[in-house]
């Protein structure tokens, strides 16, 4: 199926920006990550117009709801590699195994890498995702965290780039991760990191290979109570017994007064283990209440890897336009 963020204009001298997103998140997420990318590809469009494909890769643990969803809403992903998007965005998904070469649905990740390396203008990857890309293309492996790396971190500029054009030199970015990928071997292979925080470590870094491979280890696209909600859901996990540790909670992200009524859940729960405590947990309306801080942020950059897809789809037009019109002339 296909979703459109159309905005008619002068953009993109009227060329639609095709993009494919293949959505790797497990089925309690599957349908929010997908509003997620199309209102931040809506509001980062512009006046281009832009439309937005869906894909999803077997292997994936998915529930009967997920596969009937899939089958109604996504295309397969052998359908990717003759669908002629000009970019992509490949997810992350909770990980299973503690390698990521054991994860069911390696095999076709790397496929889609391997594509993605020939047959795109740019491309994004999102925090395992960007973890499998690295480990595939230059053999980086990521490094276990100690705890999940959970909430909002403050980053700083590291380099110049164009797909930091108008974005301010300090950033806040929501994290939700059990692994890095360290800076030092990052360097080493040639890319170029462009924001990293002194908590969070490095977020958002590029390579220029054959097409631009573009990575965060953050979720920019997050919307302001996905924090929240992965937060609840852990705890959920915790109070069935699907979890042995209490969730942390997210840093740098709720006002005293919800951290104050959150800790008195965790209080009780620590002492009288049932799901039904999930009922003392504040409206998340209080959370959706605050200022998204990052919102702007996710925008601009996204408006920026938008612009870059128009400017090689503007080149290769010209290019095809000046041989069409040598050839006519060198016929006549």
């Amino acid at each position: 199926m296909t979703f459109f963020a159309d905005h008619p204009g002068s953009g993109v001298e009227h060329q639609p920006i095709r993009v494919a997103l293949v959505n790797n998140m497990p089925d309690s997420a599957l349908e929010g990550t997908a509003r997620q990318f199309y209102v931040l590809l809506s509001a980062a469009a512009e006046d281009a117009v832009v439309r937005l494909k869906f894909f999803s890769i077997p292997g994936v643990p998915r529930s009967e709801w997920g596969r009937r969803h899939l089958g109604e809403f996504y295309s397969d992903i052998g359908d990717l590699w003759n669908s002629g998007v000009d970019g992509l965005i490949v997810t992350g998904t909770e990980p299973v195994a503690a390698e990521l070469v054991d994860e069911p649905y390696w095999r076709c990740l790397t496929e889609i890498i391997d594509w993605a390396e020939d047959g795109m203008v740019a491309s994004i990857w999102s925090c395992l995702a960007a973890q499998a890309a690295v480990l595939h293309l230059d053999g980086i492996r990521r490094s276990p965290l100690g705890a999940k790396r959970f909430g909002l971190f403050v980053h700083g500029k590291a380099s110049p780039h164009r797909l930091l054009q108008g974005v301010p030199s300090r950033v806040a970015v929501p994290h939700s991760r059990w692994n890095e990928i360290p800076e030092p071997a990052l360097a080493t292979s040639g890319y170029d990191i462009l924001t990293r925080s002194p908590e969070a470590g490095v977020d958002m870094f590029v390579k220029q290979r054959k097409s631009l491979l573009v990575c965060f280890q953050g979720h920019p696209e997050y919307e302001t109570e996905t924090l929240f909600r992965e937060y609840r859901r852990d705890v959920g996990r915790f109070l069935r017994r699907e979890s042995d540790n209490y969730p942390t909670m997210p840093r740098g992200y709720l006002d005293k007064t919800t951290e104050d009524l959150l800790e008195i859940v965790r209080a009780q729960a620590l002492v009288d283990r049932r799901e039904d405590l999930l009922s003392m947990f504040p409206a998340s309306r209080a959370v959706g209440n605050s200022r998204n801080r990052w919102r702007a942020y996710a925008v601009r950059t996204y408006r920026n890897w938008l612009a870059h897809i128009a400017a090689h789809k503007r080149a290769r037009t010209g290019a095809r336009h000046a041989a069409v019109t040598w050839r006519s002339s060198a016929s006549g």
